[in-house]
């Protein structure tokens, strides 16, 4: 595991924004996994300004994001669906029907996760993953559990992901109590792996994730055993390890 401890969030979010720029240089068929969330905002903003910059060309990229509501439309706010719209693909030349998100409106849970499942691997797999860090350990929407999900999958939220997440919504009963979520198999099977990490708040999680047993009870722990996994955080998130 490479860790790249940055001054603060601009800079955390350009250097991770540099990761992923240079896999769309080198293959600009590439297929990328992308998280939502407060931490990679700064790292999509970046990206457009480069792009804007006439240095980024996203017209041959494919994407698939790690999750989203069950029970949200793409037209709703607080869908994932509309979060990537608005913070990246609406300011860039990607095609839009080659960004995936799973789809919040299926009401039977198997078919969204089977369906996910074929779209990935019809896809050729992920070449570079982003994840964020959630402050039980998640990892997409994989929850602490007794034991590692291997594909996509209906989650039920913890509360505390409810409570982290209550900040997006008017109030904490508007937020979904269910995910669709690519699972552990699918985020380990991705070729390459950026972690994100910002603010002190992490610092325990980040520690306890990156140094600590791979257990189920944190997901991310399971990062450990990947063979090609960049964590990228500001010194607040980073201040526990020895980097």
């Amino acid at each position: 595991m490479r860790i790249i401890k940055a001054k603060d969030y601009n800079a955390m979010s350009r250097m991770a924004a540099n990761i992923i720029s240079a896999q769309i240089i080198m293959n600009s068929k590439c297929v990328l996994g992308l998280a939502t969330g407060s931490t990679p905002l700064g790292i999509y903003q970046q990206l457009i300004e480069w792009y804007t910059k006439g240095d980024l060309d996203f017209s041959e990229v494919t994407t698939i994001n790690l999750d989203e509501y069950r029970g949200l439309g793409p037209d709703n706010d607080q869908s994932y669906r509309y979060f990537m719209n608005t913070n990246l693909f609406d300011h860039v030349n990607i095609r839009k029907e080659y960004t995936y998100v799973p789809n919040g409106l299926e009401p039977d849970r198997d078919k969204a996760c089977s369906s996910y499942n074929e779209r990935i691997r019809a896809c050729g797999g992920i070449d570079l993953q982003l994840l964020g860090l959630g402050n039980n350990g998640h990892i997409g929407f994989n929850e602490p559990e007794d034991a590692f999900e291997k594909e996509t999958h209906c989650v039920k939220l913890s509360e505390s992901t409810i409570l982290a997440n209550a900040r997006f919504f008017d109030n904490q009963a508007e937020v979904p109590r269910e995910a669709y979520t690519m699972g552990i198999k699918s985020i380990m099977q991705a070729r390459k792996i950026v972690v994100v990490v910002s603010g002190e708040g992490k610092a325990e999680i980040v520690k306890k994730a990156f140094t600590g047993p791979v257990t189920p009870m944190v997901p991310a722990s399971v990062l450990q055993l990947h063979n090609d996994v960049t964590l990228v955080g500001d010194e607040p998130a980073l201040s526990l390890l020895e980097v």
